[in-house]
């Protein structure tokens, strides 16, 4: 398997190749704390600190990593729901994924992802389609970016890093 493969197992996002309906975005990213727990839950602690690729981030990484990156969508949510365009700030998540709590249970980032996706489900159900259409500036991206091109964007997220964790632990386990 090819290494692009590896990194990208669910190909690339696209705004402009969007094949599902906003309703079905909203409905991945209400399950994916769900399907990311069914999928680490029967992995052990040594199995959690595999890489999902060969020079990629760990399985527990990837966890903790889905954690911060949803906290802050959900806030830049609320932001531009609250806000005329706001400018949000980026992260630097290659870095927070070396930072000392990303070595801590899975677990703890699984409760959290629960909790902040229950949240973020609820603005979404609630949101108008004029509140969709409602934007933040992005930095790095040099754009602003609709809230639902972001719905969208997570949806894929976390299917994009689920891909990575089932098929590393199809690859290397007996499971």
């Amino acid at each position: 398997m090819d290494l692009e493969h590896l990194r990208y197992p669910i190909g690339k996002f696209n705004p402009t190749a969007i094949t599902t309906t906003l309703s079905q975005a909203m409905d991945e990213i209400k399950r994916f704390p769900s399907a990311l727990f069914a999928a680490v839950a029967p992995l052990s602690e040594q199995e959690l600190d595999l890489p999902y690729r060969p020079g990629g981030w760990t399985i527990r990484q990837l966890v903790h990593h889905c954690a911060d990156s949803h906290t802050q969508a959900l806030f830049r949510v609320k932001l531009a729901l609250t806000e005329e365009n706001p400018t949000i700030k980026p992260y630097h998540e290659a870095q927070w994924a070396q930072l000392p709590d990303a070595n801590l249970p899975a677990h703890l980032s699984l409760d959290q992802l629960r909790i902040v996706h229950q949240k973020w489900t609820s603005l979404l159900e609630a949101m108008s389609a004029e509140e969709f259409k409602k934007t933040f500036f992005h930095p790095e991206k040099q754009r602003s970016q609709s809230l639902e091109e972001v719905t969208y964007l997570y949806a894929w997220h976390g299917q994009h890093h689920l891909a990575h964790i089932t098929g590393a632990i199809s690859r290397n386990f007996d499971r």
